[in-house]
């Protein structure tokens, strides 16, 4: 009986390939630049819970609606009485406490989400360093928080330019109180998100995130209290030292003197350690930066 052949045992194909319509990307391939642009934006627009739900809308917006309402009384009192009730940095201090609740529920989305989702992997392929991951959602937020305190204060130069009876000279004149004012606000920017973040990506879970800023920033207020009332007056000088939000007052009495303190006798006192105060908020910020590059080199190894 003949041996059959390799083709009468080979089995019958039953696969078939079908043209489901992939095709090679033609188009540019966008670098570097472009993906952390792109994260930045993405990161300012989850900011103000732009492109995310409804719900996801309504904590940013409340606060933006209260300091703009802030905002808006004073300039129609100061077109009322004809002169300011508080100065653009001043308003600056009395909004801080929003602030922190702001970055306590902006830094975990920004952060606490990824790492929580396991998607890092995804944004550090090339070409995408793992430090403009970091860096671009420390702008974001820094971003943020400038325009959460600026937006208002220029509603009230508005209402002043608009109100004031001194012409050109007079808007130039709240120009340049305007200036000092927005230098503040983004002074608040930077040490709140850089603390903020840096505290936020230490954990996945959004909740813990929450608590861990809030603790960081309410927390250190008593020791400033305690500190306060030692009987040494360059303890009580240096008291601001120990929390961020005091520290960054401390800068601004310093660098910004009456349109800070004028009008307010409890304004703290930090003597001559103006210069420890801008010292100390530098190595602050770059010393939360470092350890949050730090904390994402160990997150994607």
């Amino acid at each position: 009986m003949p041996e059959p052949t390799a083709s009468a045992v080979r089995p019958t194909p039953t696969g078939v390939i079908h043209d489901i319509g992939y095709q090679r990307y033609e188009g540019p391939r966008l670098g570097r630049r472009q993906v952390f642009g792109a994260l930045y934006l993405h990161g300012l627009r989850t900011a103000f819970g732009f492109g995310r739900s409804a719900k996801a809308k309504i904590f940013p917006w409340l606060v933006v609606g209260i300091v703009s309402l802030v905002a808006v009384a004073l300039a129609a009192v100061r077109s009322q009485i004809g002169e300011p009730v508080a100065t653009y940095a001043q308003f600056a201090d009395a909004m801080s406490w929003l602030v922190i609740f702001f970055v306590a529920v902006v830094a975990p989305e920004l952060v606490s989400r990824d790492l929580r989702s396991g998607v890092l992997p995804l944004y550090f392929s090339r070409p995408l360093p793992r430090s403009d991951y970091a860096l671009a959602k420390l702008l974001a937020l820094v971003t943020a928080l400038w325009l959460l305190l600026g937006g208002p204060q220029l509603l009230m130069f508005l209402g002043a330019a608009f109100t004031t009876k001194q012409g050109m000279r007079g808007v130039w004149n709240e120009l340049l109180d305007l200036l000092p004012g927005l230098l503040y606000a983004g002074l608040w920017a930077v040490v709140f998100a850089s603390v903020g973040l840096l505290v936020a990506s230490l954990t996945g879970k959004r909740a813990f995130a929450a608590g861990g800023v809030v603790a960081v920033f309410l927390m250190t207020t008593p020791i400033v209290g305690v500190l306060s009332i030692l009987p040494s007056r360059a303890a009580n000088e240096l008291a601001g030292l120990a929390s961020p939000s005091t520290l960054v007052q401390g800068v601004g009495i310093w660098s910004l003197g009456d349109l800070l303190v004028e009008g307010d006798p409890g304004e703290m006192m930090i003597g001559r350690f103006g210069p420890v105060y801008a010292l100390a908020a530098v190595l602050l910020v770059a010393g939360a930066t470092a350890l949050l590059l730090a904390r994402y080199r160990k997150v994607a190894s």
